[in-house]
């Protein structure tokens, strides 16, 4: 059931590009693919960074319950999912896009390994051709994608960086609400703490992933998945900008 319903349309919508498309190479063929997977979840993802942004603006009303009822952490749980619910928040709907993204992910490991350097005709469809790739396992002429890139690796994790740069930058402009005591509330700054120490080991993972990580079990697709990773990082910086810009004020 895996196979039929998330591997093999995964695996033949990218051989498909490949056949509609036959003078572009395997790495170009990658990033259109990963568009168009992650075009495919923007509703689920616009409503899961909805949710992020708005739990975040109302975090200053969330710390004041939460110190209010430091005492009593039932109440103090329930209190703060009401305020989620007069708001119109679901806290949990994040969860809903991570179950549906993890085993897609796990297929992209498949399809990108089973892609190079050879195609596996056994997995497509009878409407879709068996492109010769032979001569296009080269990025832009450049890298070779059988093997693990030093410079696909970098530009993973500067991706991530700036990603992650911009995503923790617009969060911190949200006022932190004070305890009774005047001083910021502990939560909130720990929280901070641990943004800004991700900011820099998300993409040092980022970058040792795909350099020493993936290529040690999945040495054939460690450059398309650096290439994917890359992208995807990316379109989720695109994503945050037009939702920021076009839905909330």
């Amino acid at each position: 059931m895996y196979n039929e319903i998330i591997f093999r349309p995964l695996y033949n919508g990218l051989v498909g590009i490949m056949d509609v498309i036959p003078w572009i190479d395997v790495g170009i063929a990658v990033i259109i693919f990963t568009v168009i997977v992650k075009l495919a979840l923007f509703p689920l993802s616009k409503a899961s960074l909805l949710t992020q942004v708005r739990m975040k603006a109302v975090e200053p009303e969330a710390n004041k319950i939460k110190a209010q009822y430091a005492a009593d952490r039932q109440t103090q749980a329930l209190k703060v999912m009401e305020l989620y619910k007069a708001k119109g928040i679901k806290p949990f709907s994040g969860v809903l896009l991570l179950i549906i993204q993890l085993p897609i992910l796990l297929a992209l490991i498949s399809v990108f390994y089973k892609i190079i350097p050879t195609i596996h005709p056994e997995f497509l469809y009878s409407f879709i051709a068996v492109p010769d790739i032979s001569n296009k396992i080269q990025f832009l002429g450049l890298i070779d994608l059988t093997q693990k890139s030093l410079i696909l690796s970098l530009i993973t994790g500067v991706a991530q960086y700036f990603q992650l740069h911009y995503s923790l930058a617009t969060q911190q402009k949200t006022p932190q609400a004070n305890t009774p005591t005047g001083g910021s509330d502990f939560a909130s700054q720990l929280s901070g703490s641990m943004g800004k120490q991700m900011k820099f080991l998300l993409p040092l993972l980022a970058f040792a992933s795909t350099y020493w990580i993936i290529p040690s079990q999945f040495p054939q697709a460690a450059s398309i998945i650096a290439i994917y990773w890359t992208v995807s990082t990316l379109f989720t910086l695109g994503q945050e900008l037009y939702i920021r810009k076009k839905h909330l004020k």
